[in-house]
């Protein structure tokens, strides 16, 4: 059974010194410290140990074939995308992160399929490097954060990216990042626990009650971590537009249930209940197995839960392969590896 990997994220093995290069920090760079090893560096902090599996194709493929995974769809690690970063800059980053992509799909088209990064914070350069993924570097689509800069995507300004994307056929990844409150519960790790599903819900209710979704009805949107805190906040958010409209339904007249079937969730729940709620409430056509390997808080083994739940075949199949297929832009394309 056709198993595509919706959620996965890719480094270079070698990061230029963006800081020397631009001449000021904050950008992350490896330090390759013991064989299949390094450590990702922003300036001189430490923020995450990675291995091989994070840079080099080959041992990714590896995994892929003990696990039975055909397919990955390849995004950077979220926090390169800089979006913090003079617009110039981001966007050479962007540039860098993008060719690299592109060129282990390009060396394994059957394996892997590409999204770029753009900087968000310039919609103009935004736009451009978009193009350039989708014309040039024959890409998916692009991958983008919950927030740019704690602004949320329904600020006007990013709206024409949404609408380059529609008009690409670009799929959009939104993955949690930066998240609102992080600098008050940095203990026990909450800011990935607890913060990153509520950036994902913040996300999906930016986009949809300020009309994204209604104004561009072909845009293809995926959601990290089932969707986040969403499934499970969104009678709340309907009784808030019912009740005070005034407050919630001020750019968009639309009640955010109608949304639900434009909506696409990969399938990292981590819980057989929560999986089985989110296909229950968003539907099997709206769920695509997400594993955000190769980090710890991904699945281990990708497709575990979905493969060890009562679904049916045709269920299961749908969930493995189905939903990214159509999400990506690839229904009826089962040329991959395996299939």
């Amino acid at each position: 059974m056709l198993t595509i990997d919706i959620h996965t994220h890719i480094l270079p093995e070698n990061i230029p010194n963006f800081k020397e290069r631009f001449g000021y920090g904050g950008f992350v760079h490896l330090e390759h410290h013991k064989p299949c090893f390094a450590r990702m560096m922003r300036d001189d902090h430490f923020f995450r140990e990675v291995q091989d599996n994070c840079w080099d194709p080959q041992a990714r493929i590896k995994e892929c074939n003990h696990h039975g995974v055909h397919v990955q769809v390849l995004s950077t690690v979220p926090v390169m995308f800089s979006y913090w970063a003079k617009p110039e800059d981001a966007l050479a980053v962007s540039e860098f992160l993008n060719d690299h992509i592109a060129g282990i799909v390009k060396q394994y088209p059957d394996r892997f399929i590409g999204l770029g990064t753009i900087p968000m914070q310039s919609p103009k350069l935004a736009i451009k490097e978009l193009e350039r993924c989708m014309k040039e570097l024959g890409m998916a689509g692009i991958q983008i954060g919950s927030n740019v800069n704690q602004r949320n995507l329904s600020e006007p300004e990013y709206f024409e990216i949404f609408e380059a994307a529609q008009e690409l056929g670009a799929a959009v990844f939104i993955h949690p990042w930066e998240m609102m409150g992080e600098k008050d519960m940095q203990k026990y790790w909450l800011p990935w626990l607890v913060g990153m599903p509520g950036e994902t819900s913040r996300a999906i209710a930016s986009l949809i009650f300020g009309g994204v979704f209604e104004r561009l009805p072909n845009l293809r949107v995926a959601f990290a971590h089932g969707g986040g805190s969403f499934p499970f906040t969104l009678g709340r958010l309907k009784h808030g537009f019912d009740c005070r409209p005034d407050l919630v339904a001020i750019d968009n007249p639309i009640s955010p249930e109608k949304y639900l079937h434009r909506l696409t969730f990969d399938s990292l729940v981590h819980d057989e209940r929560a999986l089985r709620y989110l296909v229950d409430f968003a539907g099997v056509n709206r769920v695509s197995l997400g594993s955000d390997y190769p980090f710890p808080l991904g699945e281990d083994v990708p497709g575990t839960l979905i493969k060890s739940m009562p679904f049916s075949d045709t269920e299961k199949k749908r969930l493995l392969s189905g939903t990214a297929l159509e999400w990506l832009g690839l229904e009826g394309n089962h040329n991959f590896f395996g299939a």
